[in-house]
């Protein structure tokens, strides 16, 4: 996963949640939502369009074409800067994206590389150790894995693989001494990225 897929700007978004009033303490009483994209997990609090019903785990498009729920796209927001709404449903939203998407993450198992002499990216995955690490690689040299359940069925005492990038997503979200960000697009120097662009319709 290399630098450039983290240029590129979020299509589709999961709802994490919605305030029809927005924060209490908010200059401009307004509607927002806090949105977790599906490519690169990017936090983001938008203005949902007037009339637009908005849920938990919806998907809505964020792209840059015309967008039938969302307005315009605020910005981009920290984990600190999540609701009590949104952090009670991130674990939910992540597992979905990770599911509905599992080729993808299936692949990351078959193509994980060494990071360092002594540390591979498969062991950056909490519950993942050396041991697991090897057995993985020892059972994908045999024939790459189609999917997760296929991969707990041929590494034996494996952690359960979806729940282990669930955490680890969870934890580069946090950012909390984070060196390798292996799925979420990492935290931006600048406030002025591209999810501060702002398209109305």
């Amino acid at each position: 996963m290399g630098v450039e897929q983290f240029m590129k700007v979020e299509e589709k978004a999961l709802v994490l949640d919605y305030l029809t009033r927005g924060r209490s303490s908010d200059i401009k009483t307004e509607p927002i939502a806090q949105l977790l994209g599906t490519e690169y997990f990017t936090l983001l609090e938008v203005v949902p369009k007037q009339g637009a019903n908005l849920s938990a785990l919806d998907e809505v498009y964020v792209g840059k074409e015309e967008r039938d729920k969302i307005e315009f796209i605020k910005k981009r927001v920290a984990y600190r800067e999540l609701t009590n709404n949104s952090l009670q449903e991130l674990d939910k939203a992540i597992e979905k994206i990770v599911l509905s998407n599992e080729k993808k993450f299936v692949d990351f198992y078959n193509l994980a590389r060494s990071i360092t002499l002594k540390r591979h990216q498969i062991e950056l995955l909490p519950g993942m150790g050396k041991k697991h690490m090897l057995q993985i690689i020892q059972e994908r040299e045999k024939g790459q894995f189609q999917t997760f359940e296929e991969m707990r069925k041929r590494v034996h005492s494996l952690p359960d693989p979806v729940h282990a990038i669930v955490r680890r997503v969870l934890e580069e979200l946090e950012g909390m001494d984070v060196k390798h960000y292996l799925f979420v697009r990492p935290p931006s120097p600048e406030r002025t990225d591209q999810f501060r662009y702002r398209k109305r319709f």
